[in-house]
C-alpha cells in the first residue's frame, strides 16, 4: 500500500520516514518528496509497504503523532490524475494570457482579446477592425 506523509518538518529525510514505519512492519520504499530546484524538503513524503495490513496499523498508529516536532498527517495515497493543469494558459487553445477567446498566442485572438490582437489566427497585431495600420 502506497502512504501519503504530510506535515512533515524540514528536517525529516528519507532514513526518518523508513524508521518511523519500519516499526510497524516492511517498508518497501520511503522518500521525503523535495523541490526540484532548491532541494528543500516539500514537507509530504510516501511510504510504500508491501503488506496492507501493516499499512494500515502504520496509519493508525502514526497519524497525528509528533516527529521531529510536527504533527504527521498520514493517509493512503490517492493515484494520481492524468490531468495537469488546465484549459486556457499562456498560448492554451482557447485562450491564454488574457483568457476567455484571446489571449498571446491563443487560437481565436491574441493579446488584447476579441477577433484581433497579438498573433490571433482571426487578425492580429496590425490587422481586423482598427488594429494599428489595420484595414480601415
Amino acid at each position: 500500500m502506497n502512504i501519503y506523509v504530510g506535515n512533515l518538518s524540514g528536517d525529516v529525510g528519507d532514513d526518518d520516514l523508513r524508521q518511523a514505519f519500519e516499526a510497524f512492519g516492511q517498508v518497501t520504499s520511503a522518500s521525503v518528496i523535495k523541490d526540484k530546484f532548491s532541494g528543500e524538503s516539500r514537507g509530504f513524503g510516501f511510504v510504500e509497504m508491501p503488506a496492507k495490513d501493516e499499512a494500515q496499523s502504520a496509519i493508525d498508529g502514526l497519524n497525528g503523532k509528533d516527529l521531529k516536532g510536527q504533527s504527521l498527517n498520514i493517509n493512503e495515497a490517492r493515484p494520481r490524475t492524468e490531468s495537469r493543469g488546465g484549459r486556457g494558459g499562456y498560448g492554451g487553445s482557447r485562450g491564454g494570457q488574457g483568457g476567455g477567446k484571446g489571449g498571446y498566442g491563443g487560437s481565436r485572438g491574441g493579446q488584447g482579446g476579441g477577433k484581433g490582437g497579438y498573433g490571433g489566427s482571426k487578425g492580429g497585431y496590425g490587422s481586423g477592425k482598427g488594429g494599428r495600420g489595420g484595414n480601415r
